[in-house]
């Protein structure tokens, strides 16, 4: 494994026993409202803390832009961290949720660690070296008809701009696919994506710590990611669309089009 997605995995996975350590007494946590169905706990707080004094202690000369911290320093590698992808799901005791930690270097994805620590699911990547979960290689499904496809999704709670046009793609793409998925993990649906259980995904919206390490990781896994104009422009736009090959070719153009 690379120093740095080694060192990445260790921050991880101590976030998660923070987190695995607070969904036991989740009534006893001060949550507050950022926006709209938009919330923050203490353990969002305390997660992301965790994963950054990990990361400084071996690289306190590198750049982080955190969920919860903003960004901070600045260098040619930026760590992007989501502490707690899936807030919602976490403070409801729905078990769909995830740490997302991805390394930048000069604006691009090398490093990749999506951790789910309820099902103690570890998704990894290096750039060129494959994409991982708990150390067995993962590709992104065989599937390439779009009628016989499972596809993710996540509605754009806290961007109401985006709701016609995101309802218009949704009743198409159910009509069109096997099935549309929304469980409340940006992190976790890319990783899934990666890792074949779904065929494609798509959403608007999103911030770029929800989607880093899920791109580099379905990249890694030989699938194609873009924005809606199928650039690579998703980390500042916010909306991605991506799948296995096949599946990306027929999903994109559909929702660019809605």
């Amino acid at each position: 494994m690379h120093p740095q997605l080694n060192i990445a995995v260790k921050a991880a996975r101590r976030a998660g026993h923070v987190i695995n350590r607070a969904a036991q007494d989740i009534d006893r946590l001060t949550i507050t409202r950022k926006g709209h169905a938009d919330f923050v706990s203490e353990v969002d707080r305390t997660a992301e803390a965790t994963i950054i004094d990990i990361l400084k202690d071996s690289y306190p000369d590198h750049a982080f832009l955190g969920e919860e911290g903003g960004a901070v320093g600045a260098s040619e590698f930026q760590w992007i961290i989501d502490p707690l992808d899936g807030t919602t799901n976490f403070l409801h005791g729905f078990p769909m949720y995830a740490v997302s930690i991805a390394l930048v270097h000069k604006g691009v994805i090398t490093q990749a660690v999506v951790y789910d620590p309820l099902h103690n699911d570890l998704f990894t990547a290096t750039r060129g070296s494959g994409a991982y979960l708990n150390d067995r290689r993962i590709r992104v499904s065989q599937q390439t008809r779009l009628e016989d496809a499972l596809i993710g999704s996540g509605f754009p709670f806290s961007h109401m701009e985006h709701q016609a046009r995101y309802l218009r793609m949704f009743a198409q793409v159910m009509r069109s696919t096997a099935g549309i998925r929304r469980p409340g993990s940006a992190a976790l649906d890319l990783a899934y994506t990666a890792a074949g259980r779904y065929d494609g995904f798509w959403e608007m919206g999103l911030k770029p710590w929800d989607m880093a390490a899920g791109v580099l990781l379905i990249q890694e896994a030989g699938g194609l990611v873009s924005d809606l104009e199928g650039n690579d422009q998703y980390l500042s736009s916010g909306h991605i669309v991506a799948g296995t090959p096949k599946i990306f070719a027929q999903l994109l153009p559909m929702v660019a089009a809605a």
